[in-house]
């Protein structure tokens, strides 16, 4: 595992996150690291990573950082209302976004600005936790394809798998003993040169989100061992809330 310096000023806001959650990753998991040197190590540039766990913006972070990069995430607008962690967010230049309203469009432009001012963007592809019953990648939404096309950095894409078993999707009950295994892997830019090279349509943001997702896909399927579905998970047409917990008036998953 190659790990790099970080080169950017940091801050206090990413100082103490530094501190803070880096130790509490160790207590709660081991870790192997795979390709984090395909993270750019200047310049703007985006990370799409997998989603399967509150606690995984956590560890990619941790992974980011320890290739010296400091992550700047698309966050949902929540997390910014409370009083302290919206000073740290806010402090470490976290980018809030209204989901699934006429004001995402606000993120999508900060986004582009902190790509262009050659900062490491992370942005969730499919916008949400999986909804898929297996925990594979479902379909992607367009952001993360649009700012790719906007600003013409590379898109890494970042499988992981193992922190569900520390955290499940929208379970409140954490299984911190034993420690778990985490791996993350880091996948080699995904080819977007031919579509950028066409004029913007929706035609191309769904080509170029297929194909960030494809990407991560073959990552994760890699590191499950397991052949992925033919068909990703579609929450709309299976009639599944886009965001928010869809199983809150089932018994949370153990």
């Amino acid at each position: 595992m190659s790990v790099r310096r970080v080169r950017d000023k940091s801050g206090w806001a990413v100082n103490f996150a530094v501190v803070t959650i880096k130790p509490a990753m160790l207590a709660t998991s081991s870790h192997t690291w795979i390709d984090g040197d395909k993270i750019p190590a200047t310049g703007g540039c985006l990370v799409v990573p997998n989603h399967i766990s509150h606690l995984d913006p956590l560890l990619t972070a941790y992974f980011v950082h320890d290739h010296g990069r400091i992550p700047r995430y698309l966050a949902k607008s929540v997390l910014f209302r409370t009083k302290f962690v919206g000073t740290v967010l806010t402090s470490a230049k976290q980018i809030p976004v209204e989901r699934l309203t006429k004001d995402a469009v606000g993120a999508f432009d900060a986004a582009v600005q902190a790509v262009d001012d050659g900062e490491c963007v992370v942005v969730y592809p499919e916008g949400t936790l999986t909804r898929d019953p297996d925990l594979w990648p479902m379909t992607g939404k367009s952001g993360a394809a649009r700012i790719a096309l906007a600003t013409g950095a590379p898109v890494i894409p970042v499988g992981h798998w193992g922190v569900q078993e520390i955290l499940y999707p929208y379970s409140s009950r954490p299984r911190l003993f034993p420690r778990k295994h985490v791996t993350m892997k880091a996948g080699d830019p995904v080819p977007l040169d031919d579509l950028r090279a066409q004029p913007l349509s929706a035609k191309v943001v769904a080509q170029a989100t297929g194909r960030i997702m494809a990407a991560v896909t073959e990552i994760v399927a890699d590191l499950r061992g397991e052949q992925a579905p033919t068909e990703r998970f579609d929450p709309r047409k299976a009639g599944v809330q886009q965001i928010g917990n869809p199983t809150k008036k089932k018994k949370d998953r153990p």
